[in-house]
């Protein structure tokens, strides 16, 4: 009897799989579904899976294509070019069968954009400034996404893990990218025409992972590294993945009722370490640590707090903490980029004299800590302020250790794998692309690691040089009192350099960072960048999409004279104030605070201290004080008339 059982279900699955006279199922990859936008004004190509030697058609609108599997089981087909319009059905079965259709409904013809990068890129609508306002108007419904889903894979993949087509509207746009949603919203104001975006990203991932294994391997650069991954394994993925599992758990949840005796008042700490805060744990003095650590501080307050609620403010917090006073908690699990980063303190809880304030931080990926200023460390009564800066103590590794991940996410090829292969080769109007940070150490080799993937995925896509469009790092951390040395103005060369490549395009944003994010807010102002270089770029049109570009220099007496591209209506000053952010230096490579005055489209550079000057430096630091702009309000490009060795040219 178990024999004919086991006969009986073995036909269930014949059957069940040759459901259609001996047919497989027909299949799509995801990246096609209702509501997706299609490319206008080029063959559009639609392939899938099927049966081998079998013949499928395929009807767009009233357009019909027909297509013979090939032995591998794989077709592929070209509409003819559409105008901008819809919406159409696209149905696709074996021909002479429609019994076997799959048939996506809601499609538009329009523009369709590939939005990658890392964090700046995948920051979300609802993260942004101005969400609450944003998301209520936000009805657009021939604006349409496509998010997807994060994965790596050691293989070039067929197809995306998942990822469904929405319609932006106010529920949908919270999630979408907050740059690719501002950029997509002027580009359908100007065009009137329905835009898609292809949103793959991945926060804190460098350039590698999203090149092709092919074209990393001819580059000693990479070459080294991307063989070293040979020996992974699915297994070691999953073995990565369980200990995620668990570094969250640990992240989120203190251990061993850490929370319910360390904050207490009466817990003995004099065995901790002091530090002066705020800091970051890369300054604390011991080395590279993850983990979880825990800091306490005591502070005095007087006869007229007590009684009454209070306000603390724990300042610009980095990575995610707990907060407790007198050992109540106060928030849980809170990250940096959270509005609100203060809190209200009951009545109930204040003591006169000496109180605790206790806070638990997850010190990950190399950040942690307190960032400045002190100022905004602090309690209050709504009258006085109290500082809570300076001395506080911490002990690290009371809690049990955090896993140690790979993040396998950041090695060589494994996103192009599985978020960038399975979308070759959608039809698209061009790419945007907003990442960098995450290769600031190593910036010079930036300079070859962008065009190559430019070029990697131009010519995978087979559709010429598409317009890639991408963003130039914002500034971001404390501002140097003195000319000095920075990786991310390196970073930002490498990213203005690659302009040399054809049919880029640059969106600088050296004026809407933050000191104390590498996430700032305005993302709008982003967006609109991106598109006005996409207008310039995609769209042709005549304008000045950049702001004034470093062309030459001349250098006459003790000034140094430097001309500009894309001056637009003219130079200009921000809020007409007197120039600012030029260095000078001499033949000693010491550089010096300069005067700069604007005549016409030019700038001279001068300083007392630099008699015969060789060299000058515009907005070359991390977060740099610069005012540059041309008079349509777009700012400077941070730029160097030198080619001195750099401090991330190895």
């Amino acid at each position: 009897m178990k024999a004919e059982v086991r006969i009986l279900f073995i036909f269930f699955l014949i059957f069940h799989f040759f459901k259609t006279n001996g047919y497989a199922q027909i299949t799509l990859p995801k990246v096609f579904g209702d509501n997706m936008v299609l490319q206008r004004d080029i063959p559009i190509p639609v392939w899938g899976n099927a049966t081998p030697g079998s013949h499928i058609v395929a009807t767009l609108g009233t357009v019909t294509r027909l297509i013979k599997v090939n032995r591998q089981g794989k077709w592929m087909l070209y509409f003819p070019k559409f105008k901008a319009g819809g919406p159409y059905d696209l149905k696709v079965a074996y021909s002479g069968k429609p019994e076997s259709s799959i048939k996506l409904k809601g499609l538009l013809i329009g523009d369709v954009w590939l939005a990658s990068g890392q964090s700046n890129m995948e920051w979300q609508v609802q993260q942004a400034q101005d969400a609450p306002r944003e998301v209520a108007k936000a009805g657009y419904p021939q604006i349409r996404f496509l998010i997807v889903q994060q994965n790596k894979a050691l293989s070039p993949q067929k197809d995306i893990l998942a990822g469904t087509w929405k319609i932006c509207d106010t529920n949908t746009v919270k999630q979408f990218s907050a740059v690719a949603y501002y950029f997509a919203r002027k580009i359908h104001k100007e065009q009137n025409v329905p835009i898609g975006i292809i949103q793959s990203t991945w926060g804190g991932t460098p350039i590698e992972p999203w090149t092709s294994r092919e074209m990393l391997l001819t580059s000693p650069i990479t070459r080294t590294k991307t063989l070293g991954d040979d020996t992974l394994t699915k297994h070691d993925f999953l073995k990565d993945s369980l200990d995620m599992i668990r570094l969250w758990d640990i992240v989120y949840h203190p251990q061993e009722n850490a929370d319910k005796i360390t904050p207490l008042p009466e817990f003995k700490d004099t065995d901790w370490n002091g530090v002066e805060m705020p800091r970051l744990v890369k300054d604390f003095g011991i080395g590279k640590y993850e983990g979880i650590m825990w800091l306490r501080k005591k502070i005095e307050l007087p006869p007229s707090f007590v009684g009454k609620d209070l306000v603390l403010n724990i300042g610009h917090p980095e990575m995610n903490y707990l907060l407790y006073f007198n050992g109540a908690e106060i928030c849980r699990s809170i990250w940096n980029n959270d509005r609100k980063q203060f809190y209200t303190i009951p009545s109930s809880l204040v003591k006169h004299g000496e109180n605790v304030v206790s806070l638990r931080i997850a010190m990950l990926w190399g950040g942690g800590g307190l960032n400045p200023p002190a100022e905004d460390i602090y309690i209050t009564n709504g009258h006085l302020k109290i500082s809570l800066a300076e001395k506080w103590l911490y002990k690290k590794d009371m809690e049990p250790p955090i896993p140690k991940m790979r993040n396998y996410q950041y090695h060589p090829a494994l996103l192009f794998n599985a978020m960038i292969n399975p979308l070759i080769p959608f039809g698209l109007k061009g790419f945007i692309w907003y990442q960098g940070e995450a290769n600031d150490s190593a910036a010079y080799h930036y300079r070859k690691l962008f065009p190559m993937l430019i070029s990697d995925w131009r010519q995978r896509w087979h559709q010429g040089d598409l317009p890639f469009l991408y963003v130039q790092l914002a500034n971001f951390r404390k501002t140097d009192l003195l000319p000095a040395e920075s990786e991310w103005a390196e970073l930002r060369e490498a990213q203005a350099l690659t302009l040399s490549q054809p049919n880029t395009g640059m969106a600088c944003t050296i004026d809407i960072g933050e000191v104390n994010s590498i996430h700032p807010l305005n993302k709008q102002e982003v967006g609109r960048r991106l598109a006005l270089v996409a207008e310039k770029k995609a769209y042709r049109y005549d304008i000045c999409a950049s702001g004034p570009l470093y062309k030459k220099h001349v250098i006459k007496g003790n000034s140094v004279i430097i001309n500009f591209t894309c001056t637009g209506p003219g130079l200009a000053t921000r809020d007409s104030a007197t120039l600012r952010g030029f260095t000078i230096a001499g033949n000693d490579k010491k550089f010096y605070w300069a005067s700069a005055r604007i005549e016409g489209d030019q700038v001279i550079v001068s300083s007392d201290k630099v008699e015969v000057p060789v060299a000058v430096r515009y907005a070359w630091a991390d977060n740099p004080v610069c005012n540059l702009i041309n008079k349509d309000g777009l700012p400077a490009v941070p730029f160097r008339t030198d080619e001195w060795r750099g401090i991330t040219q190895k």
